[in-house]
């Protein structure tokens, strides 16, 4: 038999393997665990990045190829156990309750949001909730380590559209069924387990045995599906119940319902059929709505309040919507002044460093808090102060004779990571300060069992911003947020409940939009370079929606946070 010589990365050596070779065959031959860097701790192979495409262990190889085996410390393997799982949980769900349909929704900060429907929808256009009760909720959980002590494989198989879209028909999963319509190809990929067909739009495990660590913990209307810790695979993460994010992520999916959008596939359609720009209007009079509604209630804390900090992970339209929020608050009657936190930063040669000895810019030490604390307490009693200027190049701060005064009806509003962190204003009476939380928090599925990642969501915004505005490839974007969001985990995910309101800066139109910016951009992304993993990953996703005309977008307002990105924004 024939022998092709392949590259792995792992071991940096080539092997000969036999034409047709499953790579879970190499990989149980050589590279049966990968390290992990951080716990120090060996991790099972999940799959593998195959010319820089991740690839299920099932996937035989009939060319030369580089491999490169994952695990759980990879951002892929963990997408991929996560998928095996929601599927292990789908079909415990349907053999518990043959009558309803499992709806993955959002992701939390401990897991994944999940809610049992009725297969039928309220007057209203929501979906009827089935409320789970803690004793069957322990009755899923225990058959779901029933199908994963039976190790039972995952297949995929390739049918046409008409035999796919019959399945989930049968099934009840009309979203899923609506989406694989509104993308028009002629064959899907359905994975099966145990005889159970479901679709899931990256690669699985080869095995339920795999999946060892997981819970289930009862949330609002549903259960959240933890899922391993990255920092220790032998533990779930922690459940935090944060109970404001899940009613802002509620609050949103329930809106998208009473549209007539409950997912990708009703977005598509209602695009195709021409409703795009009434869903742009829709979505932007909301986002008015809720800015209208934090001014009132800063305003009706007039004369107490006198300090607003806003506060979001990346490319949540920060900048936008401390702009629009000081517009509705001029309407009410106050008179909004910015100080700009980054002109708090200590002088560079004072700047903590991180573990690897470099600058640590978004440490709260990075900041002068004894200044900050020492102004703003001044202008709470009616002084006034010289604001510090800090030049980015020079790397020190200066005073130019820029003074403020607080008078009756101003207010101060700020923004910056740590604007949600009480640590930051440790000196000052928290009683005069309201705190905004913003962030795009897409509540909306691809289907019922498919959610839509936040961070996805952001990132697109940020390659779209960041070509546009500073010059900076896709790659580049891609190959830094990893830092982005371990700085985002540190400084702003713990504090969210701290804020007195949060702002979802999502919109329902966005998706189709930035397709039509995104992925053009992410198609420059050679094979050869270290993000074309996720580039093909991000194509596939945008693959699934259908996106704005140039006509559809123009009529999105130069108000809106979307300008911020794509530009024409006038603010």
């Amino acid at each position: 038999m024939e022998n092709i010589r392949i590259f792995c990365e792992n071991d940096r050596s080539y092997h000969k393997v036999p034409v047709g070779t499953a790579l879970k065959e190499l990989s149980e031959a050589s590279f049966r665990t990968v390290p992990d860097e951080k716990s120090g701790m060996e991790l099972p192979v999940l799959a593998a990045l195959v010319d820089n495409r991740l690839k299920e262990l099932e996937f035989n190889i009939i060319m030369p190829h580089t491999i490169r085996f994952i695990g759980y410390n990879h951002p892929d393997g963990r997408r991929t156990y996560i998928r095996s799982l929601c599927f292990v949980l789908r079909n415990a769900v349907k053999e518990m309750f043959p009558d309803k349909v499992l709806a993955i929704d959002y992701s939390l900060p401990s897991g994944l949001y999940c809610e049992i429907h009725e297969r039928r929808n309220n007057e209203d256009g929501r979906p009827g909730i089935y409320y789970i009760t803690d004793e069957e909720l322990e009755e899923v959980k225990a058959k779901m380590q029933e199908i994963i002590s039976r190790d039972m494989p995952f297949r995929k198989v390739k049918m046409t559209f008409d035999e796919a879209q019959k399945i989930f028909l049968d099934n009840g999963q009309e979203d899923k069924a609506r989406l694989l319509s509104s993308i028009g190809h002629y064959t899907y990929s359905v994975y099966f387990l145990d005889g159970e067909a479901d679709t899931f739009y990256g690669p699985l495990v080869p095995s339920t045995g795999y999946l060892k660590v997981f819970d289930l913990m009862g949330f609002n209307n549903g259960f959240c599906l933890q899922f391993p810790a990255e920092g220790n695979v032998s533990k779930v993460m922690p459940m935090k119940r944060q109970s404001k994010l899940a009613a802002t992520l509620k609050e949103y999916a329930d809106w998208c319902a009473i549209l007539g959008v409950t997912g990708i596939g009703s977005l598509n359609k209602s695009i195709s059929s021409g409703r795009a720009v009434e869903l742009i209007n829709l979505s932007e009079a909301l986002h008015e709505r809720k800015y209208a509604d934090i001014a009132d209630q800063i305003n009706l804390q007039r004369g107490r309040v006198k300090i607003v900090f806003i506060a979001g992970p990346s490319s949540s339209g920060k900048t936008s919507s401390s702009k629009r929020l000081a517009i509705q608050c001029k309407v009410v009657g106050l008179n909004p002044k910015v100080i700009e936190l980054d002109n708090y930063f200590v002088d560079r040669e004072k700047t903590p460093k991180d573990e690897n000895g470099e600058y640590d810019f978004e440490a709260l030490e990075a900041m002068d808090l004894q200044l900050l604390n020492s102004q703003l307490n001044d202008l709470l009693d009616g002084k006034e102060v010289e604001l510090p200027r800090f030049d980015f190049k020079e790397g020190r701060r200066h005073f130019e004779g820029n003074f403020m005064k607080l008078k009756e009806n101003d207010i101060l509003i700020m923004e910056g990571i740590h604007a949600l962190n009480p640590a930051m204003t440790s000196a000052v009476d928290d009683s005069h300060i309201f705190r905004v939380y913003a962030s795009a928090l897409t509540s909306m599925s691809l289907d019922e069992n498919n959610n839509i990642s936040t961070s996805d969501n952001r990132l697109l915004r940020r390659i779209v911003r960041d070509n546009r505005v500073r010059g900076v490839t896709p790659e580049e974007t891609i190959l830094r947020w990893h830092s982005v969001r371990r700085g985002e985990n540190r400084n702003i995910f713990p504090f969210q409940e701290n804020a007195d309101v949060a702002f979802n800066s999502a919109l329902i139109f966005e998706l189709p939009m930035l397709k039509y910016f995104a992925e053009p951009l992410l198609r420059r992304i050679l094979p050869t370079s270290k993000a074309y993993t996720e580039a093909v990953r991000l194509l596939k996703f945008l693959d699934y929606i259908v996106a704005l005309s140039p006509d559809e977008i123009e009529a999105i307002p130069p108000t809106s946070i979307m300008r911020e990105f794509i530009g024409g924004q006038l603010l």
